[in-house]
This record gives C-alpha cells, sequence and structure tokens, in this order.
C-alpha cells in the first residue's frame, strides 16, 4: 500500500467513489494532466458512495462554519480519489501548488477562510508541510452547483 493511502487507511479515511451525476450534466474531465502538472476541476463533497454530501445550503444559515469544515474536508477526499484515477498513485504528487475554495454564503457570512481550513488541514496532516504547503483562496459565493456547501478546484505538480 503507498505511504499516502496508509496514512488515509490509518486516519480511518476512504476514498469515495466517483460523483454520481446526472447524465450529460458534468461534461468535463474532474482531473486533467498537462505535463507535470495535474488541474483538478472543482469537486464537492461526496459520500464513500459517492452521492453528494451534507449539509447543504448556505454557510452561515442553514450551516455554520465549523459545521461546513467536514464538507470542505469530504472535498478534498473526493479530490483524491480523482487524483487516484487520473495518476494512479497519490505518492507521485510532489507538490499542492494552488487551492481555491468556494463557499456558498448566506448574506454577510464571511468566515471563508476556516470552512476551507477543513481541506487544507488534511492535505498539510496527509503530506506534510513541504509537499502539503499550497497557495489558497478562499471565496463566498451566492450559489454553488446541486445547493453544495463548499466546492474546491486545486492544482498539483506531479513526478513523471
Amino acid at each position: 500500500m503507498a505511504c499516502i493511502e496508509r496514512r488515509l487507511s490509518e486516519m480511518g479515511l476512504v476514498l469515495p467513489a466517483q460523483l454520481k451525476a446526472p447524465a450529460g450534466c458534468l461534461p468535463f474531465t474532474p482531473a486533467r494532466i498537462v505535463g507535470a502538472r495535474v488541474l483538478v476541476s472543482g469537486h464537492g463533497p461526496l459520500n464513500p458512495d459517492g452521492s453528494l454530501a451534507a449539509p447543504f445550503g448556505k454557510v452561515g444559515r442553514e450551516a455554520s462554519a465549523a459545521e461546513a469544515y467536514a464538507p470542505a474536508r469530504l472535498t478534498g477526499l473526493a479530490i483524491l480519489a480523482s487524483l487516484k484515477r487520473a495518476i494512479g498513485d497519490l505518492d507521485r504528487v510532489r507538490a499542492w501548488t494552488r487551492v481555491f475554495g468556494m463557499v456558498n454564503v448566506a448574506p454577510g457570512f464571511n468566515d471563508t477562510p476556516s470552512v476551507i481550513n477543513g481541506f487544507s488541514d488534511l492535505i498539510l496532516e496527509l503530506y506534510g508541510p513541504e509537499i502539503g504547503a499550497h497557495a489558497r483562496s478562499a471565496i463566498g459565493m451566492a450559489e454553488l452547483p446541486f445547493n453544495i456547501a463548499v466546492e474546491i478546484e486545486a492544482e498539483v505538480e506531479i513526478e513523471s
């Protein structure tokens, strides 16, 4: 078992199945390899079976920042699952270069960084500060697809 997958197992975490979306709804690839980079499309939080995970709706109204931390972490697992399908081995990741976190916010909610920390904390736990450190944005959005609370996209550098 690879190092990152062993860490996931030790943490009691499971990579989810691919998103179960309506046919034709998502006409793009979850992860695209371009040279030594992998561009990861926006992902939302998934349950182990690939269904969208709660809470749904606006952070600051239907969910608190603390409650939305968990879906950001689940989004990290969904991104890792797509990376594994694209590159075969999560240990090939040499650097998490960029993360763009979007939070479905109620008017006036501005604590988006603490929500997206759910993702960042997971990546840093798994990869450590050398590989896991990443540039990041965490912004509020008026709406997100499927009424999810969090959507995150990323870019990583991989070994050839």
